[in-house]
């Protein structure tokens, strides 16, 4: 069978849900695929992932959606969509006087929400997908240990366990060498595409792991197979400096995590004692009621503490040869939910400039084509690090919002105050932060900027209320000097302040 020397050899590093759908996208543009997978078949349930536990739940959003729609494979998309659990807003848990309670905040006045999955059903039907595509081929257990990204060749040690695996002299698994037209690199934070990429390209890079640990846990479902809580509501126990989060999972449990900063993981480590009692005292209404004060202690000790890593790099690309997506270009924390859906975003953005500069025109030659795809990668790295770094930055504030903010008065106020806009005079554009992430396929740094402009208004006209009222109150004092004198205002507001207080005890009381 011919060869045809139109078509480009794609080799995809990375497995997971963004490099599955970087292949889908390319064998539909008609590129050979293949896909390299550090570890074993994903499918299968004896694959250990790289963190060792489950992992956080993924958020699937609307960037995340149409990323997917866009390989116009309608079966995938609803039968990933059947799999997911809709959740409408938080519910945030506490207690008051002595009363546990919930206090439910929508993500969006039009109702939308944000979907719940388990990052193996996601995964899954990524790679039947590929699986069934004639002009995709899938490569586990194989390890990226080197390239040469100005001759276009990679090599992969083939970590084939079993009869068939026999080692070298030194001791180290077969190597094989791989020829590419273009390579993806997919392959997440700690990415050996990057690392390789950065002996020929000049990359700018951050890396920060932040002062907080995670700790994964599980609320079973109930003796009838029920949900416990809601399962329609990702749900926090905010602190101070930590929280408790869980979000729905489709056996009716709930997949549970535990941030905090290194030193409560330290205190509690060295004394597993206080466990139940830190968890009574900051996460009212977990434990005993959601997790058995034992199940508690147990989870806590085999289930590992692991870290947090934000990272940011430019460019994403080198050359016509080399690009990188997802948390290998941009790790973001989890906090907005937009670590999966950012990677997701990436795959349709880099293929829409690999459309839009022809580099799929089969009339060109390869070598038109090559310069054409230098075009298409410098273009995407311009949008995608400043939307990267902004998500990024993005990320890092929403942890302050999720572990405190949601209980302070003055978010409540302004969630309000854009809701209403949002609901009542929707000519004016004007949408809550969180609506314009998790709802749209708006730029990150164009939300940024939108944020601003919004922020900016609401402080002028608070500004201007504030100056009025003052402005008001001077010239009623100058009007009416026995109504509006110093000791007057002072005595009224006195009055005022003691019946509050007296109303404020009386509750406090009759409670």
């Amino acid at each position: 069978m011919a060869v045809d020397s139109r078509r480009q050899k794609v080799v995809i590093v990375g497995a997971g849900p963004v490099g599955s759908l970087a292949a889908l996208y390319a064998a539909s543009r008609g590129d050979d695929v293949e896909l390299y997978e550090l570890r074993g078949d994903l499918r299968d349930p004896a694959t250990i992932p790289l963190n060792f536990t489950k992992s956080i739940n993924l958020a699937l959003s609307e960037r995340g959606i149409t990323s997917m729609q866009h390989t116009n494979r309608t079966d995938l998309i609803e039968n990933v969509l059947r799999e997911t659990i809709p959740m409408y807003g938080r519910m945030i848990h506490g207690k008051d006087r002595g009363q546990l309670y919930e206090a439910p905040q929508p993500y969006d006045v039009h109702g939308r929400a944000i979907n719940a999955i388990d990052r193996g059903t996601l995964n899954n039907a990524l790679l039947d997908e590929l699986e069934s595509t004639p002009n995709v081929k899938l490569f586990f257990n194989h390890k990226l240990t080197g390239a040469d990204f100005r001759e276009n060749k990679a090599w992969f040690e083939r970590r084939t366990f079993g009869e068939s695996y026999k080692p070298g002299p030194s001791n180290r698994a077969p190597e094989i060498e791989v020829s590419f037209d273009y390579l993806i690199g997919a392959d997440g934070a700690h990415s050996a595409t990057r690392f390789h990429m950065m002996k020929y390209a000049r990359v700018d890079y951050q890396q920060e792991y932040v002062d907080t640990l995670w700790c994964e846990f599980r609320i079973p479902p109930t003796s009838d197979g029920n949900f416990r809580i809601s399962p329609n509501h990702l749900h926090i126990w905010p602190g101070h400096e930590f929280m408790f989060i869980a979000l729905p999972s489709s056996d009716r449990s709930f997949t549970c995590t535990l941030f905090a900063p290194a030193a409560h993981y330290a205190q509690l480590e060295s004394s597993p004692q206080n466990l139940f009692d830190f968890f009574d005292f900051h996460f009212p209404g977990v434990s005993p009621e959601l997790i058995t004060p034992e199940e508690l202690k147990e989870q806590f000790a085999t289930n590992p503490h692991l870290p947090l890593i934000s990272l940011k790099c430019k460019p994403h690309h080198f050359g016509s040869s080399v690009v990188i997506i997802g948390d290998a270009a941009h790790a973001v924390l989890p906090f907005y939910g937009q670590g999966l859906n950012a990677g997701l975003e990436d795959v349709r953005i880099l293929f829409e400039y690999l459309d839009k500069h022809g580099v799929y025109d089969l009339s060109a030659s390869l070598y038109n084509r090559a310069l054409s795809r230098k075009l298409a990668f410098q273009t995407y790295t311009e949008q995608r690090s400043t939307d990267s770094y902004a998500i990024n930055d993005l990320s890092k504030q929403n942890y302050i919002e999720m572990r405190w903010g949601v209980k302070s008065p003055l978010y409540k106020i302004r969630k309000s105050i854009e809701e209403a806009l949002d609901r009542h005079v929707p000519r004016l554009g004007w949408q809550t932060q969180y609506a314009r992430i998790s709802f749209s396929n708006q730029r990150y740094s164009e939300v940024v900027r939108a944020v601003r402009r919004q922020s900016l208004f609401l402080g002028v006209c608070f500004g201007s209320v504030v100056v009025s009222s003052v402005g008001t109150m001077a010239v009623l004092m100058w009007k009416y000097p026995k109504h509006f004198s110093p000791t007057s205002i002072v005595r009224h507001y006195l009055g005022w302040l003691g019946g509050l207080w007296v109303n404020i005890f009386r509750k406090t009381a009759y409670a």
